[in-house]
């Protein structure tokens, strides 16, 4: 029988229209295509997205279009699709990624294979201008125990390529605003309350990257964000001090005292394969 599923994304006034395009057509061309795509406007967008919008809703009848009157973050973006949602099967995508054409058959096939997991990812490939320009990976532990392990030092999951079960989101409050880091809280919410995760150990996603993004890593809100995440986790005992103390020393070493073009360079050649 054939798992019904919804894919959920998110579009704001900076998005490439072009790029949306090519995101949301990676998604129709999958071997397993989704039962809806529920689609967020995050406040007002410029009228060549507005329009790439329209001229996908005429051709793509399983596209539902939610248009929110002001930009209200990723956090709540996510959560107005998620809510929105008609089946419990919910896959993310990014509005300027491409999805590999065996990615939702790979992460079906994953949640027949293990029942008890909650969120299914994988890994991702970096590329600059055209797809087949790779400038690097993030690989991510494969089974439940590693990727908590892991994720006492850094995000374990690659939110881009994420398929979940709603329900299991939901009884952890669901998405949460914490600046530019919702995605890694909503990862410790679950691990504390024992619900369990797989990733692929193969590409699901070819992830834009640039200037821009090493950019969103670096400054000090930045860095203030992801520094009470890990005061989280040591007051809530998934950490110790010293890991706390490790964890924001580096964390203050790339994001706030490296200049942009070195912490460009780190992030590719330390954090990236």
């Amino acid at each position: 029988m054939k798992t019904e599923f919804s894919v959920c994304m998110s579009v704001y006034k900076n998005d490439n229209p072009t790029y949306f395009s090519v995101a949301v057509r990676s998604i129709l061309t999958q071997t397993v295509v989704p039962s809806e795509i529920i689609l967020v406007e995050d406040g007002p967008v410029s009228d060549e997205l507005e329009n790439a919008v329209k001229d996908l809703q005429k051709s793509i009848d399983i596209l539902k279009v939610i248009r929110l009157p002001e930009n209200v973050g990723h956090a709540k973006a996510r959560q107005t699709a998620m809510n929105a949602a008609s089946y419990d099967m919910i896959a993310v995508m990014d509005s300027d990624d491409i999805s590999e054409s065996n990615r939702f058959e790979l992460q079906l096939n994953a949640f027949k294979s293990f029942p008890e997991v909650s969120v299914v990812g994988g890994q991702i490939k970096e590329f600059v201008g055209s797809p087949d320009n790779i400038v690097g990976e993030r690989i991510v532990p494969e089974n439940d125990a590693d990727i908590k392990k892991y994720l006492k030092s850094r995000c374990p999951m690659n939110l881009v390529t994420v398929m979940y079960r709603k329900k299991d989101i939901e009884a952890v409050g669901g998405f949460m605003n914490w600046y530019c880091e919702e995605d890694y809280y909503l990862w410790i919410r679950l691990a504390q309350s024992g619900f369990r995760f797989y990733n692929i150990n193969e590409n699901l996603v070819n992830v834009r990257v640039g200037k821009e993004m090493y950019q969103r890593r670096g400054g000090f809100r930045y860095f203030k964000s992801e520094a009470r995440l890990q005061w989280y986790m040591f007051r809530n005992g998934l950490i110790s001090f010293p890991r706390y103390t490790y964890n924001v020393a580096g964390r203050f070493a790339v994001q706030v005292a490296m200049p942009n073009k070195l912490r460009g360079f780190i992030f590719q050649k330390l954090f990236r394969k």
